[in-house]
């Protein structure tokens, strides 16, 4: 029996993509006024699709077994293209800004609120269930 689950490891990469994300916008905001700064944001590297649709193409049968895979990469830091650039060559929104600023501490604490309940899990556990 594993002590530990991939809950924990997954729980792991959670933290560690919001933190970034949190740097991530706060360098935007603070380089709001900068000419020409393009603003950032976090992607996570995801190849589970390609690599599902590869195996599909393997099934040459109705009957075969299907195989899925949930394959995460890390998270990269990567310009953002989706907004507009201003007359200083800056397209850093901050109304998008402190809206995703809002979405990723929903995210994070939802996270820690997680890893506490494992942890009180195994608490209760080593505790005998008392």
């Amino acid at each position: 029996m594993q002590l530990f689950s991939s809950t924990f490891t997954n729980l792991e990469r959670s933290l560690g993509y919001s933190t970034l994300k949190d740097q991530t916008i706060n360098n935007n905001i603070a380089n709001i006024s900068t000419p020409n700064y393009k603003a950032k944001d976090v992607v996570r590297i995801s190849f589970s699709d390609e690599l599902n649709q590869s195996l599909k193409a393997l099934k040459t049968d109705a009957r075969h077994i299907d195989f899925s895979t949930q394959v995460e990469g890390p998270a990269v830091v990567k310009e953002r293209s989706d907004t507009f650039t201003n007359n200083n060559g800056n397209n850093v929104d901050i109304e998008l800004e402190m809206l995703e600023s809002a979405e990723n501490q929903i995210y994070y604490y939802s996270m820690i609120d997680r890893l506490n309940g494992k942890f009180n899990s195994l608490s209760n556990v080593i505790k005998g269930g008392k």
